[in-house]
């Protein structure tokens, strides 16, 4: 049977998974439901899953009748804290919390993809290791390093792994990706800068926490001008500030959190020391004091070459050659697939989402709705990639 047919036999189904999915989504932690729902789907199929890796995290392995390697293929399934707003017939019915990031798409597609290698698995020579993983959202405790932390990636022990992401800047029917660099890291930072409050008629008698805390803002933006060659990529945001209570009074204290994203391992050594320099050197200067933070999260995604090649000359046959997107510089987000392509061969690429015609609105807004087409495309794409692999 071709593959398309296949598709076609369990597409109803796939498409409801995914809005099981998403009218119950859970946030990065917590997803007890998702992970129960995932491995009740896989008993169905006829597999054994393997529950709580990693926290939620839910396992299978499909065997073919042949020796070979292990393919790995990974399906994120936390949602994010946020409220929906895309007015969906299967809308979230768990206030404030949304799948706006795509991760119930991805999620059934797998379990698509599941299906149709279990009922192909007598033609396989090795094994197919899927991978549902929660916390992806969350960059100071990643569902990834936790499940490779608790084995994931032994019994079988894993060869290469891959991984969709749903995209909205790609049509339907499509998919982009790169060799190399693929996404950028994700770190995050809090600053809180001390001074001494006083009247706001008399600033000599206090420290201005307010003055301190925006010129550290301002000298943080040099470290992208002015330390970080032109060649290279880094974005430094701060995206909240906490200052004040009153508009006659000096505060004595000012607090920001922000990101750092970049596409070079070094660079990402080396902004925490820069930056907390910047923030010593001004608070200290003006008779301040500050506390400094940075966490590290994402690495970024670096693409093995050689399985790259190999994953667009399946593309290539199966979507055709003007459906592969080769993308000329990677994007900005964090990911941590990362993790993953750390420990194996990986390759990462962006599934084409965006319906002709439909409006444009991007991963974690309240109103991102992809087309559920894609999904044949991203169940084309797991069951083509691996059996490839174990030809």
């Amino acid at each position: 049977m071709e593959l398309t047919e296949r598709i076609n036999q369990i597409y109803d189904r796939v498409v409801a998974h995914r809005r099981w999915l998403h009218a119950h989504p859970e946030p990065s932690g917590q997803e007890k439901n998702t992970a129960a729902y995932v491995a009740q789907t896989l008993r169905k199929i006829g597999l054994t899953p393997t529950e709580n890796v990693g926290g939620y995290g839910v396992t299978a392995v499909i065997t073919g009748d042949k020796p070979g390697k292990c393919v790995g293929l990974r399906a994120d399934f936390d949602a994010l804290n946020q409220e929906e707003a895309t007015g969906l017939p299967f809308a979230s019915e768990n206030p404030g919390v949304f799948h706006g990031c795509g991760h119930d798409m991805h999620t059934a597609m797998l379990l698509g993809a599941a299906q149709i290698l279990y009922d192909l698995r007598h033609t396989l020579a090795g094994s197919v290791k899927l991978i549902f993983q929660p916390s992806e959202e969350n960059v100071a405790d990643s569902g990834a390093k936790r499940m490779i932390a608790d084995g994931v990636l032994e019994n079988p022990k894993v060869d290469v792994m891959l991984a969709q992401h749903v995209s909205p800047h790609y049509p339907t029917g499509t998919i982009a990706l790169r060799s190399g660099a693929m996404s950028a890291s994700s770190d995050r930072f809090a600053i809180a800068v001390s001074g001494k409050s006083s009247h706001g008629s008399a600033p000599e008698d206090g420290v201005d926490a307010v003055v301190m805390g925006t010129q550290v803002i301002s000298a943080l933006q040099t470290i992208i001008s002015r330390n970080i060659g032109p060649q290279d990529s880094a974005v430094l945001t701060i995206g909240t500030v906490q200052a004040g209570s009153r508009y006659n009074i000096i505060p004595d204290s000012f607090k920001m959190e922000g990101t750092c994203r970049t596409l070079n391992p070094q660079i990402q050594n080396e902004l925490p020391k820069r930056m907390e320099s910047i923030v010593a050197g001004i608070t200290q200067g003006m008779g301040g004091g500050y506390t400094f933070s940075y966490t590290r999260g994402f690495s970024p995604i670096m693409n093995e070459p050689q399985q790259t090649a190999k994953l667009i000359d399946t593309a290539t046959a199966r979507l055709g050659k003007e459906n592969v997107v080769l993308q000329d510089k990677a994007t900005m987000i964090g990911e941590d697939f990362s993790f993953f392509a750390q420990k194996v061969p990986g390759v990462f690429y962006w599934l084409g989402c965006r319906q002709d015609g439909a409006p444009f609105y991007p991963l974690h807004s309240n109103q991102f709705c992809p087309d559920e087409a894609a999904m044949r495309t991203g169940i084309a794409m797991l069951v083509s990639a691996a059996c490839q692999q174990l030809a």
